[in-house]
């Protein structure tokens, strides 16, 4: 799998452009902002991109799902229950100075469970709510690989204090994770680097409680 990572955005958000090895379709995961730098990756690399995936609908996460929608013509998959945050963003950046952000209508929408397949991938859709309400996170079993929003960080975890966080609902969709993925799974986090799920079970102080 050949994964660009993209730290865009004041609140250096990551954003992923994926594809199978040499492969010419791809998918992008959390474009939260520089649309124009997100689009000349898509052109260099020559590859058409078969969708838009968003973990959440936080402003940072989703900043330039609308100019590279547009651009590309590429569907969007969002959790079911943020649609309405995405089709209103602006209405539900929390601090000001941010965007401004054009809205969206995704396509299609998402409750985890599902399986997706897109540009070779078959990925599967699991529900990690408590970062926020509907967020999922994107497992592409046969790369070992979850694309993790902002459940899972490196030595650390998704915020709870916005609108609709909640930290043993956080710990219990980390703990889902850990224990129905093999350790060694590699995690593309929202933010900070890469780590395995492993690592963080044994080292990441704020996954104590998942010892207990």
């Amino acid at each position: 799998m050949d994964v660009r990572i993209f730290t865009v955005g004041p609140v250096q958000e990551n954003c992923f452009l994926i594809r199978r090895d040499g492969s010419d379709r791809a998918l992008i995961v959390d474009p939260g902002e520089e649309a124009e730098k997100l689009l000349g990756a898509i052109e260099s690399l020559g590859v058409t991109l078969d969708g838009i995936l968003v973990t959440h609908t936080h402003f940072d996460h989703v900043g330039a799902v609308a100019p590279v929608a547009k651009a590309t013509g590429a569907e969007v998959w969002v959790p079911e229950i943020e649609k309405p945050v995405l089709a209103d963003i602006m209405s539900f950046v929390p601090w000001p100075g941010f965007g401004p952000f054009e809205s969206w209508d995704a396509e299609h929408t998402l409750r985890g469970g599902e399986r997706l397949e897109l540009a070779g991938f078959e990925i599967d859709v699991i529900f990690t709510p408590g970062h926020s309400p509907g967020h999922v996170t994107f497992s592409i079993p046969d790369e070992e690989a979850v694309f993790s929003g902002d459940v899972l960080f490196e030595g650390s975890v998704g915020r709870t204090d916005l609108p609709g966080g909640d930290w043993p609902t956080l710990l219990e969709s980390i703990r889902s994770l850990a224990d129905s993925l093999p350790a060694d799974t590699t995690v593309y986090p929202g933010h900070m680097g890469i780590t395995t799920l492993g690592a963080e079970r044994a080292s990441n102080p704020f996954l104590a409680e998942l010892t207990r």
